[in-house]
């Protein structure tokens, strides 16, 4: 048996940004974009651990929960251990990426948790009356103008959607209880809250603060083979992506506003 033969073998991945699609020029973190970064981490030489960096505030719950289960169908698949690690912040959608590993780690300054659902608008029926504004909205079907901005919220549709919220709520909180049932309070950490992930530790969200060389060392010993799985970025797009006409510096910033509204949830 050769020396590099008889070396464990780890391939590290990173997950990073917001969950969900994000526009034309803002690449949010989708099962679409990350679909063969993941695979290649699963299979690129056997490895028998992944270990896979977290940045995310979160976003969109379909895209969160099928990287998910699309990481846990690659590690059973494979007989892959995973180890999951927050970088500086792995919240809400995050967290659950997060929960598809056998081992999770967190700095303790990460951002951590934030297990809940949000649903933020505007309304501007006071400022559309002001102006004299008169709108016109013809529908087919009395729900389809559901939480219209320009009119006054109804109890009828906030009360439908606490009903969404709730549906996709306990499907988070499932998922968590997979991973975490024996180790977290649900009363302490089902709330919507974020913790440090010194904090998260004592709860149970996290099972160790350790440097990841330091705790690779200490639980994997020094015969290793680590290889950093990166998704290179063609030289055409790399072109085409700095040819985008100037008209479209609106469709950026708003992206890019949009992108800041969930760092910020966070104080980043």
């Amino acid at each position: 048996m050769s020396l590099l033969s008889s070396k464990k073998r780890i391939n590290i991945v990173g997950l990073r940004g917001v969950i969900g699609d994000l526009g034309r020029f803002q690449k949010g973190l989708t099962l679409e974009n990350c679909s063969s970064i993941l695979e290649k981490a699963f299979t690129f030489k056997k490895p028998s651990v992944v270990i896979i960096k977290i940045n995310s505030p979160g976003g969109s719950p379909v895209q969160s929960e099928l990287i998910h289960n699309r990481i846990k169908n690659l590690a059973k698949k494979n007989n892959v251990k995973v180890i999951t690690i927050a970088e500086d912040v792995a919240a809400s959608g995050g967290y659950m990426l997060m929960c598809a590993g056998d081992i999770l780690i967190a700095n303790k300054s990460s951002i951590v948790g934030s297990i809940g659902v949000i649903s933020a608008s505007f309304g501007f029926k006071k400022l559309i009356d002001k102006l004299g504004i008169k709108r016109r909205v013809f529908t087919k079907g009395d729900r389809k103008s559901f939480l219209d901005p320009f009119e006054d919220v109804s109890k009828k549709d906030i009360d439908k959607l606490i009903k969404v919220q709730d549906s996709i709520f306990e499907n988070f909180k499932e998922l968590v209880l997979k991973n975490r049932k024996k180790k977290i309070d649900p009363k302490k950490v089902f709330n919507g809250e974020f913790w440090t992930g010194e904090q998260a530790k004592k709860i149970g969200l996290v099972d160790s603060n350790d440097e990841l060389n330091t705790y690779i060392e200490k639980h994997f010993g020094k015969k290793l083979k680590i290889r950093n799985i990166e998704e290179k970025k063609s030289f055409i797009k790399n072109i085409l992506s700095n040819q985008l006409p100037n008209n479209d510096i609106v469709d950026r910033l708003i992206e890019a506003l949009r992108e800041n509204s969930f760092w910020s949830r966070y104080g980043l």
